[in-house]
């Protein structure tokens, strides 16, 4: 893909956006869309954030469940970023004029006390830098129909990014076993599902090991003090106009999320 197309790419998902209008695959449109180009469009989205007032805080972490690589053909998580305008505060209830087709997931999040850098970063040391633990929430939306999406299209829209809320209980990572982490999803006050952290690529560590090394590969870092979204613990829930959910961890509190009617 040219400059050009890459621009174009980005005016789409950008337009698919502002008016809630999700689209096809661009793979269909740019067949030069792979990989490691679709990560050149996501940058070059970001930066028109960035250059329209947003801040970087963080970054998220996708497709951490090894049954879903596989699908896709990958073996470490993709990874995208997060802005400031993505945080949403606990009481504020999802905006669902903003979105297309929004749907939430319960995530261990975790808060960077120093930088990681790969190669050759491992679990150990993967957490060794992990400052706090935190209960959360992310709400995704897809900028195509039906989320129906390639890899690189994906990764091309950011992750699907819309939202997060950052629960109000962190923990230090030696208070906890990660793995063991239990979250009781719930909708209405009806338990939906269950899962771990190990949910989370056998452990939330080796996940943020292994975007750490892909990263690094790509000439980037994850910052300390960034947040790490570190990937859907449950199956996305679709949200509806004044649904409730909650997200009951076993050590990280209950982190509740409401949507607008």
């Amino acid at each position: 893909m040219s400059i050009q197309d890459i621009s174009s790419a980005v005016a789409a998902l950008r337009r698919a956006e502002a008016t809630r209008t999700p689209r096809g695959r661009l793979t269909r449109e740019w067949e030069g869309l792979d990989l490691d180009t679709a990560y050149r469009v996501q940058n070059a989205l970001v930066e028109e954030r960035v250059a329209a007032g947003e801040t970087v805080v963080g970054i998220k972490l996708g497709l951490t469940s090894r049954a879903k690589q596989e699908r896709m053909g990958i073996s470490s998580p993709l990874t995208a970023v997060l802005t400031d305008a993505y945080m949403l505060p606990a009481d504020v209830p999802v905006p669902l004029d903003r979105l297309i087709q929004p749907r939430a997931e319960p995530e261990l999040v975790f808060v960077m006390g120093q930088p990681l850098r790969g190669p050759g970063v491992t679990a150990a040391t993967a957490l060794a830098a992990v400052d706090r633990v935190y209960g959360g929430f992310e709400i995704i939306d897809s900028r195509y129909v039906d989320y129906d999406f390639a890899l690189p299209d994906v990764v091309a829209d950011n992750a699907s990014s819309a939202f997060f809320v950052v629960g109000g209980i962190g923990r230090r990572p030696d208070e906890l076993d990660l793995a063991l982490e239990a979250v009781v999803l719930s909708v209405g006050g009806d338990v939906v599902d269950t899962a771990t952290g190990a949910a989370v690529q056998g452990h939330p560590a080796e996940a943020l090991a292994l975007a750490a090394n892909a990263l690094g590969a790509r000439g980037q870092e994850i910052p300390a003090g960034a947040i790490v979204l570190t990937g859907g613990l449950t199956d996305a829930i679709a949200l509806t106009p004044g649904a409730s959910l909650a997200a009951e961890f076993t050590h990280l509190g209950t982190v509740h999320l409401s949507v607008e009617r």
